[in-house]
């Protein structure tokens, strides 16, 4: 199969993705929500928006191309360890080892299998030839070489099983917002989007915010008041309402709007409904903080992308074909092999 083909395989599927009618997309839906209760419908059409945005016959070229594929003869099996902190987050490892002419084993999360399932499964209808280049496994034994997605503690076991081979092994990460003290409502709604798409759940959300003055909080809270819906999940409701007793029980000072807890931490990573904050003194302090916790960071976001490499307010979640995790290019790797 050449370049060419594969681009359009995907493209066509990008198209299916945006054709796809309501009674398809509930039937599709279900079986998702069934698989994990934190996949929300709005959720499952955003992470679904974001393919199809991906799945872009220009997109695919002006990414691909560049890399001069072609001259890749040695094909491997890869196996891909998939996440499943939100809809289909793996989804861009398969494409970027199909799309590269390897053959994917794929071992699923057991909260997201529904989605990668039905992804794969489209493709292969529009293109069969990539029935011989994917499979489904519980166990990934003897593969030429592995990229995994985990948290802190998977990654040691990964290290394990795989180190002697060619891999990438994903570790726990997070986004940060920096604020410069002129933000105004609409930019903490944008804000807010940032924090609290998938629940908070994925890397590219905002954990924590890096302020110049404790006062901005109050409009935070306020401004994000728009989401107070998230309550009405039962499930981040049971989040917000432990998180909240631990903090009255041991008495630490926070903020609370009914839904979201402020607090003020130097840790990177907050529980779900909690946002912590830390407070810089200037822009040289800022960034000796930023750069500190980088190898933990997936993507830092500021008012009009005003921060050196951020993404703009709003913009967290929708991540180019080249803005891999962890900033390892994923095709350099496999090209590499």
């Amino acid at each position: 199969m050449l370049l060419e083909d594969r681009i359009n395989a995907f493209a066509k599927l990008g198209d299916r993705i945006a054709t796809l009618s309501d009674d398809k997309f509930e039937e599709l839906y279900r079986k998702i929500k069934n698989n994990n209760s934190w996949f929300t419908k709005e959720n499952v059409k955003n992470a679904f928006l974001g393919l199809q945005l991906f799945l872009d016959r220009k997109e695919l070229k002006e990414w691909i191309i560049p890399y001069n594929l072609d001259s890749v003869r040695d094909k491997k099996t890869i196996g891909l360890m998939l996440a499943g902190n939100i809809p289909a987050v793996g989804f861009h490892d398969i494409l970027c080892v199909l799309i590269t002419g390897h053959k994917a084993a794929i071992k699923l999360s057991t909260t997201d299998s529904a989605s990668i399932q039905w992804l794969v499964n489209s493709l292969i209808e529009i293109e069969s030839r990539f029935g011989e280049l994917v499979s489904f496994e519980d166990m990934l034994r003897n593969k030429d070489a592995y990229i995994a997605t985990g948290s802190d503690n998977s990654s040691r076991y990964f290290d394990y099983y795989f180190g002697k081979y060619p891999h990438i092994i994903r570790k726990n990460r997070t986004s940060v917002a920096v604020l410069k003290g002129d933000e105004k409502g609409a930019d903490f709604l944008s804000l807010g989007k940032d924090i609290f798409q998938y629940f908070g759940l994925g890397c590219r959300n905002v954990s924590k915010i890096f302020i110049p003055n404790k006062e901005i909080l109050t409009d935070l809270l306020d401004a994000v008041e728009a989401f107070n819906y998230l309550a009405d999940h039962h499930k981040y409701r049971n989040n917000y309402d432990y998180n909240k007793s631990i903090y009255l029980v041991n008495s630490e000072v926070h903020l609370d709007n009914g839904f979201l807890l402020l607090k003020e931490s130097e840790e990177l990573v907050s529980p779900i409904s909690v946002l912590y904050y830390e407070v810089y003194s200037d822009q040289a302090g800022l960034k000796e903080k930023i750069e500190a916790i980088s190898a933990k960071t997936q993507c830092v976001v500021s008012k009009d992308a005003w921060y050196p490499q951020s993404f703009p307010f709003g913009r967290a979640q929708c991540p180019t074909l080249s803005d891999y995790s962890d900033g390892v290019d994923t095709i350099s790797f496999l090209k590499g092999l």
